[in-house]
């Protein structure tokens, strides 16, 4: 396992750094020029990342978020495997021995570069029952009903990550469904010893694990918490993995293990049928892409948030000068919370599933449109999140995990996939060994009202039978000059966006390497509620107390997000791992 590098943050100096004056009309692809504003703003040093340094491998990298699920990757690698089935390896796996959030339960995100320099996008992602609709989680009265999206089978949505992987396997991958799922069938039979970094993660819901027999009965050792050292087995989602092993797909979606989700479904009331998993499918698509400071930015489409409100961040900070003003700085992260306050307004009012909404991804990736917000961008003061609306006009009618492969053939792929919160609804259908989602909470429960996750969202996403839920989840690409350059992405709900941001901002712009940029502490903003969340260390009192007099409010968090990310160095053509300090269990490793 990955030792934890605590970060002993020093700020050095302090000095002036001039503002820019911003007018209307600025085209994107414009310098801005600078000019000294009447107030002083602190630049912040980060010292002590200088002695961070990522993992080194000259042919193929795997980064996950716990250690077992990299070296089961790593070895499909070895053995020949590229990096699509060494992707679906690590998928079956982590939904072993990271049950919290690998998952068959769930649904997600891949994006697939391939060596030839096709980029792909698939997506996965959980579908609504079909007996869904608009006001499921409302009363007579028209109020949301807390805990219905949540803790009830109501919240449960037709999973799609055993399809997704299936499907990327068949299309792309070099190696038997057998050969992929033999590491994890072996893990859930025999077991694997907990470490640290595992039990914390499981102890993290403990008491709702006393709350179900089936439940208990794996994640409680005899009625007892699971301590380090001692053997994790799950028989039953090992069976449950053969099934899939020996029928694929069909196994899942029209055998037992749909009959079983289904059954106990009906028994807690809940909407799924068989008709539910019959019709599922995934879909292949085109990704995202926008230009940054000559860099290509590969991200995911709707109904992925992720992407297109990453690219509109960047098209709006583009010609401001955040490497003069440094990392953390009272001019970078002006500029920057202000760009996420604008396109967060915009991911809530217009973006959705595509096959029920037209989403403006052009209209909000233009110049012109960056360029009418820089416009109401103020210089030297926050701007107010009740004066900030979807910018085009009106709309028309915190657990998941991220892993990265690059192969020694140049291909990579980067998968986020989740049950939503941390383990899911909590709950396990009879016998199957696995937790189900609660991805529906994703949805507008009711226009104007917030989710688990703080979104204020509109119709756009509002619930609709067999409708996919807009996500953060944005598994992403970085290419210089038509080449990888970095995989990263990030769980973490809403915070997604902004910690897969920053892990590309770190390296671009701030110079940093890749276990720099992912262990660094960092920001999120997403226009409501009113408040910037930073982790500890990132402001310095100085640059506190400045923020503060335009205007802005902190709450200060902990820890959010796990960036699993890596970076090819042009340079020496390494490849760089790095696997972030807030998942002690994660491990990046390549050969």
């Amino acid at each position: 396992m990955r030792k934890l590098v605590p970060l002993l943050i020093a700020w050095l100096v302090f000095v002036a750094v001039p503002m820019p004056a911003v007018s209307a009309g600025h085209n994107v692809q414009t310098p801005i020029s600078t000019q000294a504003l009447d107030f002083s703003t602190g630049v912040a040093t980060l010292k002590t990342l200088d002695g961070l340094k990522p993992v080194v491998a000259h042919h193929a990298m795997v980064v996950t978020a716990q250690h077992l699920a990299t070296r089961v990757g790593v070895a499909i690698l070895k053995k020949g495997g590229n990096a699509v089935d060494a992707a679906v390896a690590i998928g079956y796996a982590l939904a072993v021995v990271h049950p919290c959030c690998g998952n068959i339960g769930g649904g997600g995100f891949m994006i697939l570069h391939r060596a030839n320099g096709q980029n792909i996008f698939l997506d996965f992602r959980e579908r609504a029952p079909l007996k869904a609709y608009p006001t499921l989680y409302q009363n007579a009265q028209g109020k949301v009903i807390p805990g219905l999206s949540t803790e009830t089978y109501l919240g449960v949505g037709v999973s799609g990550t055993v399809m997704g992987l299936n499907t990327a396997l068949a299309k792309y991958g070099t190696m038997s469904l057998q050969q992929v799922m033999a590491p994890a069938i072996a893990l859930a039979s025999k077991g694997y010893i907990l470490e640290p970094g595992d039990v914390h993660i499981l102890n993290e819901r403990i008491k709702d694990f006393y709350k179900h027999a089936n439940v208990g009965a794996i994640f409680l050792n005899h009625g007892k918490p699971w301590q380090v050292g001692q053997r994790l087995r799950q028989p039953q989602l090992a069976h449950t993995l053969e099934l899939i092993e020996k029928g694929g797909s069909k196994a899942f979606y029209k055998g037992s293990i749909a009959r079983a989700i289904v059954a106990s479904s009906k028994h807690h009331h809940g909407l799924l049928t068989m008709r539910d998993f019959a019709d599922y499918s995934v879909v292949w698509a085109k990704p995202v892409e926008c230009e940054y400071r000559g860099y290509t930015i590969v991200s995911d489409p709707p109904p992925s948030s992720g992407g297109t409100t990453i690219c509109e961040i960047l098209q709006i900070v583009k010609p401001y000068p955040l490497a003069k003003w440094g990392y953390a700085s009272v001019a970078s992260l002006h500029y920057l919370i202000e760009a996420e306050r604008h396109a967060f307004a915009d991911r809530n009012t217009y973006l959705g599933d595509p096959a029920f909404v037209h989403n403006p991804i052009q209209r909000l990736l233009s110049p012109e449109h960056a360029a009418k917000i820089r416009a109401d961008i103020h210089p030297d003061a926050a701007t107010p999140s009740s004066q900030v609306k979807g910018s085009l006009g009106p709309a028309e009618g915190m657990h998941t995990t991220q892993f990265s492969v690059v192969d020694a053939r140049g291909n990579a792929v980067s998968v986020t996939y989740t049950i939503n919160y941390l383990f899911g609804l909590g709950q396990i259908a009879g016998h199957t060994g696995f937790f189900l989602n609660n991805e529906m909470d994703d949805f507008t429960s009711k226009p104007g009202v917030p989710n688990s996750f703080g979104l204020v969202q509109g119709r756009i996403n509002q619930i609709e039978p067999g409708k996919r839920p807009l996500s953060s989840m944005s598994p992403s690409m970085v290419l210089r000059h038509g080449k990888l350059f970095m995989i990263t992405g990030s769980p973490g709900g809403s915070t997604i966006i902004s910690t897969t941001l920053e892990t590309m901002l770190n390296v671009i712009d701030f110079g940093m390497n890749m276990q720099q940029s992912v262990d660094a502490p960092r920001f999120h903003e997403q226009w409501l509620p009113a408040k910037v969340m930073v982790e500890p260390g990132l402001l310095t009192p100085v640059v506190k107390a400045r923020l503060e007099q335009m205007g802005y409010r902190f709450r200060q968090v902990h820890a959010w997000g796990a960036a699993m990310s890596i970076l090819v160095n042009p340079k020496t053509g390494w490849i760089e791992g790095a696997a972030d300090r807030r998942r002690p269990a994660a491990l990046a490793a390549g050969y």
